[in-house]
């Protein structure tokens, strides 16, 4: 008991309290007519889907080996990341950012057997793409950098 009391007193003059602020979103909200719209890039060993969280909008299948230069790693591997349709998604992800100019954010959702080859081109395609525009007469055409959605989170496929 008396090495009890000084033990308690010792402690709680060292212990801190933190606290944590945290905005959720308030249940009796008000008129929230716009909602938000939500871009998921999934992943999966069949292909690409692009969803907007309740729905694919979406499907791009992999690519036949024959319409791609496959290359092999260092360990002796096909790189089967090239199988996926980037041109097709960057073209679709245009559209949408043409109609939502002020949204910079999407989700990369990938199934558990998924390349991280894979995953780092999918994401790279959902950041920015290439665009061939016209040039100046005399010039041709010249490729201009657009920048998609560069805020990028990553998670588990559904």
């Amino acid at each position: 008991m008396v090495v009890l009391v000084p033990f308690l007193l010792i402690t709680a003059v060292f212990s801190r309290i933190t606290i944590l602020e945290l905005s959720l979103p308030s249940g009796a909200g008000g008129d929230n007519t716009k909602q938000q719209l939500s871009i998921e890039v999934i992943v999966r060993e069949k292909g690409l889907e692009i969803g907007n969280g309740k729905q694919v909008l979406a499907r791009f299948p992999l690519l036949k080996a024959n319409e791609v230069e496959l290359s092999i790693d260092e360990s002796g591997e096909i790189d089967n990341s090239k199988l996926y349709d980037l041109e097709l998604l960057s073209d679709f992800l245009i559209k949408i950012k043409e109609k939502y100019p002020a949204k910079t954010d999407a989700i990369v959702l990938m199934e558990p057997d998924i390349e991280y080859r894979a995953l780092i081109r999918v994401m790279d395609a959902v950041r920015s793409t290439f665009v061939r525009q016209s040039g100046e007469e005399g010039e041709g055409d010249v490729l201009q950098q657009v920048v998609l959605f560069p805020d990028i989170s990553i998670g588990d496929a559904p």
